[in-house]
């Protein structure tokens, strides 16, 4: 059994991976969270303590993504790399270039997960794991929006890995 420690958990490698609930509207499973993030680091091979997760309400969301990205509103996941990285050649080479580096935080709105969720018959922690995966995905480099289908194609292939819809 993990210890615990400030909403935080000690991984099997020693690493501390940080998941913090700020919001309080939507139930969440923070274990259950917690331990798909440590399934998709070990998938990639990223260390354990690499990321950080926050859940966050849809006010705080919408104020991170205007202030982020410019865009009105609020949005299901939002990330945040430690530094700015171009799109990687692999996720392999991603994950060895970084040599265990923090890679950054990633930001989820419990609310909107669960509106996606319900329109796309998934359970609310099966959308979130789906975010947790692509927000990994965004902190190693990848970018659907400017990437011709990359991301969408491995983050498809790490879906039916991982067991996910």
């Amino acid at each position: 059994m993990a210890k615990k420690q400030k909403g935080r958990s000690a991984s099997r490698d020693g690493g501390w991976q940080g998941i913090e609930n700020r919001q309080r509207a939507v139930r969440v499973r923070v274990r259950t969270a917690e331990q798909f993030l440590r399934r998709v680091i070990r998938e990639l091979g990223v260390r354990g303590d690499s990321v950080a997760l926050c859940f966050v309400t849809d006010r705080e969301m919408a104020r991170l993504n205007e202030t982020y990205r410019k865009k009105k509103g609020t949005t299901d996941v939002l990330s945040f790399p430690a530094e700015e990285r171009g799109q990687p050649a692999s996720v392999r080479a991603r994950v060895r270039e970084l040599r265990g580096e923090f890679l950054g935080d990633i930001a989820i709105s419990p609310a909107v997960a669960r509106r996606n969720g319900h329109s796309l018959g998934r359970s609310l922690s099966g959308e979130i794991h789906i975010l947790i995966l692509h927000g990994v995905l965004h902190l190693l480099g990848y970018d659907h929006e400017t990437d011709r289908g990359e991301m969408d194609r491995l983050e498809c292939r790490l879906r039916r890995r991982l067991r996910l819809a």
